[in-house]
């Protein structure tokens, strides 16, 4: 390799990391993402002059007529895809690294290990060889089939509900020691064989792995397979000699999984389990306990409850996306506030069907950073709170997970939005959540039912307090006079 695309991978490097501190924090998550465009743009470049100098003319065409293409579908998808959709999209991405470190993987056997004796690589180091080849199909096959699984239960293309097999747990550390057994035979003898079941073994893993974990904990999933396809990339890096895919592989699958960490630890879960895809409880069936009758209130009779709050709390989920209500949301804030209401908003972590969901979609509506608040920040100050309008949000929000220990997500923190004077929950029906958990909240004293598309009815309560404005100023020029 040359000096210069030494230098670059050094820069672009240095890139992500910059990319990776970016995104940590909302005000410079932009210029984040802006160094990892550049980080990426000048690792393409400098792997493209290393390839020109030491590859056919026919296969640079090749090389050329795929990126081309890659770029083109790229590009068309990341214009139509909408952001309801991301989660599913990440996923999928995720499914491409991994099948691309298999197919790495495989390459380097056939490369190597199925010619012996007609490589530079030999001794102690071919050992080496045969091991980076194995391990690196292993996780990539994994990656790839738990990330199918993932994409496949987050667009609603399969059931949500975990896969509960007989003896799960055995299933997979039976899978893990397959996998060192084999290992292990191919290092000393490798063969063709040998590969092809790992590779089955692996997948059939990343099936079980992902297919046994509820809908409830998707989120946690995603971020755990982005980690997956950060070690794919580091594995292929070593089969190609390519010291800037080691490092950026390892970026993100440290990152992806200390996030992994964080999540589980604001949901009391097990990072074990996480990886081991144990956790993830079938809901009971049946229409479980009767918790008695709902309420129902109108928008005009929300605007009022508003109107005289002191303070208001805004807890978003994914119905919220569905509904695209975060820009009628952001006027209500604006409106509320102008008004001498406090608003602020509670973010749970898995709030949404991917880390930082939420956070994202208010963003873009241009919701003041300061006054989005972590689940942790603002579980203490519902007990003050006049008024919370959960809107698009469930299991975050179930008080089944507090109170009950027989709940599927028995034990997971959630906003303790039913402490407050008055909950006002946003959904299209009573249906159950993405866990597939009843939730007792909607049938508390203090809670009561908005039911209807949720852009809809916030743009009904808009429009009631901006015709209500007028009359308040009539009122407070007549008392002015007197």
């Amino acid at each position: 390799m040359s000096a210069a695309a030494s230098a670059a991978y050094v820069v672009a490097a240095l890139l992500f990391i910059l990319s990776l501190a970016g995104l940590s924090k909302h005000e410079t998550s932009r210029s984040g993402v802006g160094f990892g465009i550049a980080g990426m743009a000048i690792a393409l470049a400098a792997t493209i002059g290393v390839a020109v100098q030491s590859i056919q003319a026919a296969s640079i065409t090749l090389m050329v007529v795929a990126m081309a293409a890659g770029a083109v579908i790229g590009l068309l998808r990341a214009r139509r895809v909408e952001m309801t959709g991301m989660p599913e999209l990440i996923a999928l991405l995720h499914s491409f690294v991994g099948l691309a470190a298999v197919l790495v993987g495989w390459n380097g056997y056939l490369d190597v290990e199925a010619q012996p004796g007609q490589t530079e690589i030999s001794g102690s180091l071919l050992g080496i060889h045969h091991a980076e080849v194995f391990i690196g199909i292993f996780i990539g096959a994994v990656t790839f089939t738990g990330s199918i699984v993932a994409y496949l239960k987050l667009s609603a293309k399969i059931n949500s509900r975990p896969l509960m097999l007989p003896g799960k747990n055995l299933l997979n550390l039976g899978a893990l020691a397959a996998f060192v057994v084999l290992t292990v035979a191919f290092v000393i003898q490798p063969g063709l064989g040998l590969l092809i079941a790992v590779t089955a073994v692996a997948a059939a893993l990343g099936v079980h792995l992902v297919a046994s974990i509820g809908g409830g904990d998707m989120p946690v999933v995603v971020s755990m397979l982005n980690s997956y396809s950060g070690w794919a990339a580091a594995a292929s890096g070593f089969l190609l000699d390519n010291n800037l895919l080691i490092v950026t592989g390892a970026l993100v699958g440290s990152s992806g999984a200390y996030l992994s960490y964080i999540m589980c630890q604001a949901m009391n879960r097990s990072f074990i389990s996480v990886i081991a895809g144990g956790f993830g409880i079938e809901a009971p069936a049946g229409d479980g306990p009767d918790y008695g009758q709902h309420r129902e209130i109108t928008a005009e009779e929300t605007a009022g409850l508003l109107r005289d709050a002191g303070s208001v709390v805004i807890t978003p989920g994914y119905g919220m996306a569905v509904a695209q209500a975060q820009y009628p949301v952001a006027e209500l804030t604006r409106t509320l506030r102008e008004r001498g209401v406090q608003v602020r908003f509670g973010i749970h972590p898995v709030a949404g069907r991917l880390p930082g969901h939420m956070n994202v979609l208010l963003a873009e509506a241009k919701v003041p950073y300061d006054i989005v608040l972590e689940m942790d920040e603002i579980n203490d100050d519902f007990a003050g709170t006049s008024v919370v309008l959960v809107i698009g949000a469930n299991d975050t929000v179930n008080p089944a997970a507090a109170e009950d220990p027989s709940s599927p997500i028995a034990g997971m923190p959630v906003l303790r939005v039913w402490e407050s004077e008055n909950v006002v929950v946003f959904k299209r029906s009573m249906a159950a959540g993405y866990a597939g958990v009843q939730n007792p909240l909607f049938f508390r004293e203090n809670t009561q039912m908005l039911f209807g598309d949720a852009k809809e009815r916030v743009e009904d309560i808009l429009r009631v307090l901006a015709a209500d404005q007028p009359s308040r100023g009539a009122s407070l020029s007549a008392a002015g006079r007197a």
